[in-house]
């Protein structure tokens, strides 16, 4: 009979709390799968990344975890605060070894939050420029003209100067073309404007502007200023100088190369 007692005892002064624990774990795990869903589903609201929405999902749910396997715990008799302090000091001894690694996961949060720039923009950082084609919480990775592909680790980003040449939806294509001093400079002017005018890929607004840049020492030379969509900036850039060359043999202007006047006196 007394073991049976101290078994009825045992049940009643530790199957209560096994039951809490128990009920505890079940309503913190439907908890954190609720929480969990509103925080995604509120934040998909402004438009942040899918990935940024999963990561902090995935942060509520399992703090949430947490916090009910320390109640849990506490629930049948386990003192808690030890082990707190052992998790913290072994947080405290992770984020130490994982520093560089914690500076590109804050600057990767930072840029999905932020949006300096999104996927599909052609952007220069860290002196590299590329289109990119991802963001990831630890980094970026873009695709250079030459079709390289680098990966520039977010912290790298955030500390460094952002040049994003797809936030306003053109550039300017900035070009230079010279002609003779013994040349037209109004027909050459005329010509460059017929030429940017006469290519489709060049926007109306803002206006495209060609002008006299400078008196240079063998050259006039005239600043061909047309805006374009990003995608055809490269194109534009190429195409341009060979339809200049051509047009401009065509009405007799010349491409002066630098040259020296060599002047002899014959003493006697």
């Amino acid at each position: 009979m007394d073991i049976v007692e101290q078994i009825q005892e045992l049940i009643l002064t530790y199957g209560l709390n096994i039951l809490g624990a128990i009920a505890i774990l079940i309503v913190g795990y439907w908890l954190a799968g609720v929480i969990s869903r509103w925080v995604q589903k509120a934040l998909s609201k402004s438009n942040t990344n899918e990935a940024l929405l999963r990561f902090l999902g995935n942060i509520v749910y399992y703090a949430i975890l947490a916090f009910a396997g320390v109640a849990a715990l506490e629930r049948v008799g386990v003192q808690t605060a030890s082990f707190i302090a052992v998790l913290g000091a072994a947080g405290l001894a992770i984020g130490l070894a994982l520093q560089g690694a914690l500076s590109n996961f804050a600057s990767g949060v930072m840029i999905l939050l932020f949006k300096p720039f999104e996927i599909g923009h052609y952007v220069e950082i860290n002196d590299t420029f590329g289109e990119v084609t991802d963001i990831k919480i630890f980094s970026t990775i873009l695709l250079t003209r030459e079709k390289k592909t680098v990966i520039i680790p977010n912290g790298l980003i955030i500390s460094d100067k952002i040049i994003n040449y797809s936030k306003q939806g053109y550039i300017r294509a900035d070009m230079v073309f010279g002609i003779g001093y013994d040349d037209d400079l109004l027909k050459a002017k005329r010509t460059l404007e017929e030429l940017v005018a006469a290519d489709e890929r060049v926007l109306e607004t803002p206006a495209p502007r060609v002008a006299v840049l400078e008196l240079a020492d063998s050259s006039v030379n005239f600043a061909v200023r047309p805006y374009v969509k990003i995608e055809d900036y490269w194109d534009i850039r190429l195409d341009m100088p060979e339809r200049v060359k051509l047009r401009f043999d065509e009405e007799g202007i010349s491409i002066p190369y630098p040259q020296h006047d060599v002047h002899l006196f014959q003493s006697n």
